[in-house]
């Protein structure tokens, strides 16, 4: 397994994370997602460290909680061997407060996660979406005293348009607060926004990517192709998953996939660890969260370490995901000489 620079931290994490929402599936939502019990987390965990992935990602809502605390009793006597990374920051019960990042919920929502997860310090702590009703100085500065109480270590963000973080960055750049060094993003073959601004942002302030649904809400698994029947299990036959979940138009997808096809032929590689590969190999992504069902589809996604992606393949699967940009970028796209776009 290859490690990574976490953003400008010093902390270092595998190129791969395993994502624990498949844990439990304690809600009709999440029950779409898989419902592994404590012995089969146990399992996964095993092969994923057996492979030098130790980071695992979780959040308070997974479940109702329950995927937090199926992750905490399957790394029971082993905490010092794994990272643990959750979020917080939506709703978590009823009342007025149970909600958002103030200095009220975030203490209560890290203590949660820390009794539920049977450990006293979070190694990588997220705020799951941007709270525009809480000053970002109480936000910060509540995030700032969790690290120096040792609750967590890092801190970070996910799902946030790219003034949300600058401004909380300014923020803790100017007081000398814990600043965030990973943002959560969602980033693949088929939703390739991330690229826009966020990335350009992370590379400015050092802020590494910690990618989520990296096969495009389970598009780019390799059981989506052109003239085929969908499938009749997975996320996107299910409805609330579906719905939920990004869009892609069908015509874009199908293109994505055939060349997709077309490289996995070229290197003996599955369609989902050409994708996985494609995504090691852009700037500022630190980790992958790959999903796991069952041992099957973690083994799998394992594949995708320990080799890369040519130019000529990389530039294949570039144009075959290139869609027009929004303003002002494809305005900026015209200033590269003064301007350059990260991936050019």
């Amino acid at each position: 397994m290859e490690y990574r620079q976490l953003g400008g931290s010093g902390f270092k994490v595998p190129a791969l994370t395993l994502g624990t929402g498949t844990f439990g599936g304690g809600t009709e939502f999440f029950k779409e997602w898989g419902a592994s019990d404590v012995a089969e987390a146990s399992r996964l965990i095993d092969i994923c460290l057996e492979h030098g992935l130790n980071m695992f990602d979780s959040a308070d809502i997974y479940s109702n909680g329950l995927a937090e605390e199926i992750l905490g009793q399957a790394i029971k006597g082993r905490r010092d061997q794994v990272l643990i990374s959750t979020k917080g920051t939506f709703r978590f019960g009823e009342g007025p407060n149970n909600v958002g990042s103030s200095r009220w919920h975030l203490i209560r929502s890290v203590e949660g996660s820390l009794k539920r997860l049977g450990t006293d310090y979070i190694d990588l702590y997220q705020l799951h979406g941007f709270d525009a009703m809480t000053p970002v100085e109480e936000v910060v500065g509540t995030l700032d005293d969790l690290v120096r109480a040792g609750k967590i270590r890092y801190i970070g963000v996910s799902n946030f348009s790219g003034w949300h973080l600058m401004k909380s960055l300014a923020h803790a750049d100017k007081f000398g607060l814990t600043k965030y060094v990973a943002n959560q993003t969602y980033y693949s073959l088929v939703g390739r926004e991330y690229e826009w601004e966020l990335m350009p942002l992370g590379l400015d302030q050092k802020v590494g990517a910690v990618v989520w649904s990296p096969l495009g809400w389970g598009r780019l698994t390799g059981k989506i192709r052109r003239s085929q029947p969908k499938p009749e299990s997975g996320r996107l036959s299910q409805k609330l998953s579906r719905e939920m979940g990004p869009q892609v138009e069908d015509e874009y997808l199908f293109k994505v996939v055939d060349a997709l096809d077309e490289v996995a032929a070229e290197t003996g590689k599955t369609v989902p660890q050409v994708a996985l590969n494609w995504l090691l190999q852009r700037p500022t992504v630190s980790s992958l969260i790959i999903g796991a069902r069952n041992e099957e589809q973690l083994r799998q996604n394992l594949g995708a370490v320990g080799w890369n992606l040519t130019t000529e393949q990389v530039a294949k699967l570039d144009a075959a995901s290139e869609k027009p940009k929004i303003y002002p970028y494809w305005h900026q796209a015209g200033f590269d000489e003064r301007n350059p776009f990260p991936t050019k």
